[in-house]
């Protein structure tokens, strides 16, 4: 049986053994092995989870930003739209200003009609009677309301929704009507006209003519 002494001895024995195997344990390779750089690689994966701001760790986070390649590629695939609407849009013929001139309503208009908002644009389209001549033919003509078709479409659709369209709801040739928002805010009245000059830039480019209405009342700007 040991006495405390005799085991206080064997401790510190023991603590300077394990000082000395510290202290001999031999020093890693210059170059490490395939299972040290293995790792290596796996502790560096794990910091950057981690830390993504640690050093070493550049391509953690990769930028959300577009690069230039892929900024050149939108504004192509741009152009490339605009110069097909505009392509479909020369079928229409020019159009007739003494048609849509004397038109003083809203629901009287009979080519496509843009209602500018903060976020969209409405589309109005009225269309032509299937048969023009249903009373002789027994039938009833359509009123406008039925033949009347609205869509809301973003800012940058406008040309395809445009170009979409028959060439029967142009009876006044290649002009569209357009108007501010009669319902919305005074707060929203900023944006809205900042949309209704855009898109009256994107008309022209087009070459489709403008007719701006104002108010509520159907006022013509012209």
């Amino acid at each position: 049986m040991l006495t405390n002494r005799g085991a206080h001895t064997l401790a510190q024995s023991g603590v300077c053994l394990a000082m000395l195997d510290f202290v001999a344990r031999p020093l890693p390779p210059p170059f490490p092995t395939g299972r040290q750089r293995h790792c290596k690689a796996i502790q560096l994966a794990l910091l950057c989870a981690l830390l993504p701001g640690a050093s070493g760790c550049k391509s953690a986070s990769p930028s959300s930003a577009p690069s230039r390649a892929e900024m050149r590629q939108e504004r192509k695939a741009e152009q490339t739209k605009m110069e097909a609407a505009r392509e479909e849009l020369e079928q229409i013929p020019p159009p007739s200003k003494n048609r849509y001139l004397s038109v003083r309503t809203k629901e009287a208009y009979g080519n496509p009609f843009l209602v500018v908002h903060p976020q969209t644009i409405t589309l109005t389209v009225l269309y032509r009677d299937q048969d023009p001549n249903g009373f002789t033919g027994g039938g009833m003509l359509r009123p406008a309301k039925a033949r009347k078709q609205e869509v809301d479409v973003r800012p940058a659709d406008l040309p395809q929704a445009l170009a979409s369209l028959a060439p029967d709801v142009w009876p006044y040739g290649r002009v569209v009507a357009i108007e501010e928002s009669p319902t919305a805010p005074k707060a929203e009245r900023v944006a809205i006209r900042r949309n209704v000059e855009a898109a009256i830039q994107v008309l022209n480019d087009l070459g489709v003519v403008v007719d701006e209405w104002t108010g509520s009342n159907g006022a013509l700007l012209r």
